[in-house]
């Protein structure tokens, strides 16, 4: 345990800089190294934070939805380089969106150059954007009268892309493309595949898509940061009777079921006797995938859904099948080739094959990237490897 670590979260929560925190650390074997809950579930009620306490940990649903997809690689059912609008009709002819007519508004699109492939899609370089990050995507999705994609809709989905398969990364709406994907391959909705198939195998029983009444006690509330900086705890729930089921984005979890997950990556697809992917799937799934194309900055449209967010400017960064790669060391400790991403709401993850340590922070705050959770995080990261 870290002194350090827990005056740095203690501090920031009683000073009402964050509105409560769950930090967790461990190595592979499940050496725990950092275990700490500070704060309140809801900064209008009295609930202290526990280590079990429920959160919505957005993004940080794609990586799990990714392990899922490449369970099915490597039964045969999917494959990472065959265009999938043979098993999803949405991606048979996909269309790339060139602009706006000046004088209608209206966009103008045409046919994509090269198909959809999982691959593109696990990393990031299909060309699905998001509303909040992509200002088209968001002209558009107001032009036609589509839905956003948090509500869980299947029209929302309806998306053109922003550029042909292949020619850069840009995060976005792909995962749950995925996510539909796992669905048509296995002939089980998202929510019971990845229960039967991943979180029951690994002990994950605090993790879903739809809340039960002991998460719900246990939930931690969203809050919005004004631009005054104050907090104010705010009503957000994803759907929970859905249309599909968001595999980009819909997960609630705990930090140490979410831990659970990153160790059994840390482990080669194996936990506690339990094997959920072959060694060599889970090297696949960690290195980097987009060759020279690099993650860039992700530049805000919606400032009270996110403000800009890159993690180690300056570092380059690629992505795998899963995650970001770091492919430079970063100044908190994480080696070369350290993986990690995030949830819409700051929640936070990190795991490093080198030094053989996972992390995971959740707190429950609107905007994304919210700069005094990230210094938490930072905080945090720091702290394990110098105990390490």
């Amino acid at each position: 345990m870290s002194p350090t670590i827990d005056t740095t979260l203690r501090q920031a929560a009683e000073a009402g800089e964050i509105p409560g925190v769950v930090a967790l650390a461990a190595t592979a074997d499940g050496r725990v190294l950092y275990q700490g809950a500070f704060g309140r579930r809801d900064l209008s009620a009295d609930a202290p934070m526990t280590p079990d306490t429920a959160f919505w940990i957005a993004s940080m649903t794609k990586a799990v939805t990714s392990l899922a997809a490449l369970q099915l690689v490597e039964q045969g059912k999917l494959d990472l380089d065959a265009p999938l609008g043979r098993l999803l009709p949405l991606l048979a002819a996909p269309q790339v969106l060139e602009g706006f007519d000046p004088d209608t508004g209206a966009p103008r699109l045409r046919p994509a150059r090269r198909p959809v492939t999982l691959r593109a899609l696990l990393t990031h370089t299909a060309g699905f954007g998001y509303f909040f990050w992509n200002e088209a995507v968001g002209r558009y999705t107001q032009h036609t009268g589509l839905p956003s994609i948090v509500t869980c809709q299947d029209d929302a989905l309806r998306l053109p892309l922003c550029f042909d398969p292949g020619e850069r990364w840009e995060y976005g709406i792909n995962t749950d493309f995925v996510g539909k994907a796992v669905e048509a391959a296995s002939g089980r909705s998202l929510d019971d595949y990845l229960r039967e198939k991943v979180f029951r195998p690994l002990g994950m029983e605090d993790t879903g898509f739809v809340l039960t009444p002991s998460q719900r006690a246990r939930l931690a509330r969203m809050h919005q940061r004004g631009e005054d900086g104050a907090l104010t705890p705010i009503d957000f729930e994803m759907p929970q009777q859905p249309g599909f089921f968001m595999g980009g984005g819909g997960l609630y979890g705990t930090a140490p079921d979410y831990l659970r997950f990153l160790r059994l990556v840390l482990n080669g697809g194996e936990l506690d006797g339990t094997r959920l992917l072959r060694p060599e799937t889970v090297r696949e799934m960690t290195r980097n995938q987009t060759g020279e194309l690099r993650v860039t900055r992700l530049r805000t449209a919606i400032p009270s859904l996110t403000n800009d967010a890159e993690f180690f400017p300056g570092l380059p960064k690629g992505w795998s099948l899963a995650f970001q790669v770091n492919l430079a060391p970063a100044p908190t400790g994480r080696s070369a080739g350290g993986l990690g991403w995030a949830g819409l709401a700051n929640t936070y993850f990190w795991l490093d094959p080198v030094k053989d340590v996972a992390g995971v922070i959740l707190m429950q705050i609107l905007p994304f990237a919210d700069a005094r959770a990230l210094d938490a995080f930072a905080a945090f990261e720091t702290g394990v490897y110098e105990a390490l």
